[in-house]
């Protein structure tokens, strides 16, 4: 593993916790980044394929909407996000107040307008004759959804790429909804790699930083590599 050979050089163990500081800040921020681009993934799909399908009075209003929720500000959403689990808000009742559940909810509202708007340009290329073809051979409409989502599968997989890598670089809305948070002994609360970069580049810790940037780098590229060999896969058998 990435951490593992980074633990073995000699800058790293001037870390400070060391191999738990390293392994919580990646468990908590895979743990977070994941969960919510799955939930955001499940929602998402149904309202592209929903928009993408149908005409109705609103469509282009809506679509703008989806655009524009693609580059909100991510220090608004923190903000809205804080509110909301705050004891003043609709879910404060759940005490999610700098907890890693706060964060998901976060960078979920993140990354759903960037899945809903890049997949519903995949499922918008998908040409008409296809599905009109899957209704001709009696198909349902979840039969078709299902067909439509084969076409733009390659497209899907970038929508969810995209949403992936608008929640784990995210710094803003993470660290005001999170608090960006460590126990004494260096466990990760709600400490992420991009929160834990701000800190220690702000300590003047650089080396620190940089090497926490390069274990974030190396796993947007496994995942991105996961999501493209999964797609190639699903190609191959299709």
């Amino acid at each position: 593993m990435v951490y593992e050979f980074l633990l073995s050089t000699p800058l790293v163990l001037e870390f400070p916790f060391e191999w738990n500081y390293i392994r919580s800040i990646i468990y908590v921020s895979l743990y977070v980044s994941i969960v919510a681009v799955a939930l955001s993934t499940l929602c998402s799909l149904p309202i592209a394929l929903f928009v993408g399908f149908k005409e109705f009075r609103g469509k282009q209003l809506l679509t703008s909407l989806i655009n524009t929720g693609m580059g909100f500000p991510s220090v608004v959403v923190g903000l809205l996000v804080l509110f909301a689990v705050s004891n003043q808000g609709p879910l404060g009742t759940f005490d999610l107040v700098f907890t890693p559940e706060a964060m998901i909810l976060s960078q979920f509202v993140l990354a759903t307008p960037v899945i809903i708007g890049v997949s519903l340009a995949a499922v918008s290329s998908v040409e008409k004759n296809v599905r009109d073809a899957a209704f001709a051979m009696g198909g349902t409409r979840f039969d078709v959804a299902l067909v439509t989502i084969k076409e733009a599968r390659y497209g899907i997989a970038t929508a969810v790429l995209a949403g992936f890598g608008r929640a784990i670089s995210e710094v803003g809305s993470v660290l005001i909804v999170g608090g960006n948070i460590a126990d004494a002994d260096g466990t990760s609360v709600t400490r992420t790699l991009t929160t834990a970069i701000q800190l220690e580049a702000r300590q003047g810790r650089f080396e620190t930083a940089m090497i926490l940037g390069a274990i974030l780098v190396v796993l947007v590229l496994l995942v991105n590599a996961i999501v493209v060999r999964l797609g190639s896969g699903n190609g191959r058998h299709g």
